[in-house]
């Protein structure tokens, strides 16, 4: 997987306000983590950081921090919270790694083709996920696991067990968890029987409004004889 390079300086002020003079100015205040060096605190430029994190690897991408007055160090991003109105970046967490060491990564499933339900039976697909949680070496990890689901007929499930086997990747769901499913189209409703009232506000059974008419007849022509 390819590297991007990211510009960071070190920060020395923390607090809501350092962090906002810092967006102001188009930067993100960071944190990177680390397994055997102290946590750093940085500010990237946003539309860098933009750039960074729209790759083909998304979010996965193997970022190369480039800080100002200290050594490189290589970090993929892991918690990014975004404002909850302008969906920018507000924030971000990263996590130092070294290529020759597995790490955790959560990747996207991109499911293809038209199941045998839907063309057959005109049922419909339910993506119950659309990521999964995997394991493998930085260099290793896919931009996306891309499962075609054309076999499946209505009622199918598939599930992580059911996912490609990935040469140097380990799925660490459980492996009965439930991603995508065909369900057969929803039968209408039958429309209710109109309830029926006698004159006094009595429900009438079914089968015996046109007896009710019969007899309210014969009475009428008994009255006119």
């Amino acid at each position: 997987m390819e590297q991007v390079t990211l510009r960071a300086r070190p920060r020395v002020a923390f607090g809501t306000r350092p962090s906002r003079r810092l967006r102001r100015d188009g930067l993100v205040p960071a944190t990177v983590y680390g397994r055997d060096t102290d946590t750093i605190s940085i500010s990237v430029n946003g539309r860098e950081l933009y750039a960074a994190l729209h790759t083909e690897a998304g979010r996965n991408a193997l970022i190369n921090l480039e800080i100002d007055g200290g050594a490189d160090v290589l970090a993929v991003a892991r918690e990014v919270q975004r404002h909850p109105v302008r969906g920018d970046v507000i924030h971000l967490d990263l996590i130092q790694i070294s290529l020759d060491e597995s790490i955790e990564a959560e990747v996207g499933v991109e499911y293809v083709g038209t199941p045998i339900g839907v063309r057959e039976d005109g049922g419909f697909v339910e993506a119950i996920a659309t990521t999964v949680r995997i394991e493998a070496l930085p260099t290793a990890i896919p931009s996306a696991i891309v499962v075609d689901i054309a076999d499946l007929y209505s009622g199918d499930t598939l599930k992580v067990s059911d996912l490609p086997v990935i040469e140097g990747v380990t799925y660490t769901d459980d492996e009965d968890r439930p991603l995508v499913t065909v369900l057969l189209p929803r039968a209408e409703e039958e429309p209710s029987a109109e309830l029926l009232l006698d004159e006094e506000g009595q429900p009438i059974e079914a089968g015996t409004e046109e007896e009710a008419e019969g007899e309210a007849a014969d009475a009428a022509a008994e009255e006119g004889d």
